[in-house]
């Protein structure tokens, strides 16, 4: 091989790389946007617990 063909593959094994680079963090942006999708959409949990709960306990061992 000559100096030609060695620099072509190298060039076009760092064109690869950096479009594998960018499809993964075209990914992870698109994972983030889901996953605070998902985590706004919970409501928060809300108890509706008696007043007198937990006032007086009675422990014994």
């Amino acid at each position: 091989m000559d100096n030609m063909a060695v620099s072509g593959a190298n060039v076009q094994a760092q064109v690869l790389q950096a479009a594998g680079v960018y499809a993964m963090k075209v990914a992870n942006n698109v994972t983030a946007s889901t996953m605070m999708t998902l985590l706004s959409s919970v409501q928060p949990a809300t108890y509706n617990n008696p007043p007198n709960l937990g006032n007086s306990i009675d422990v014994k061992a």
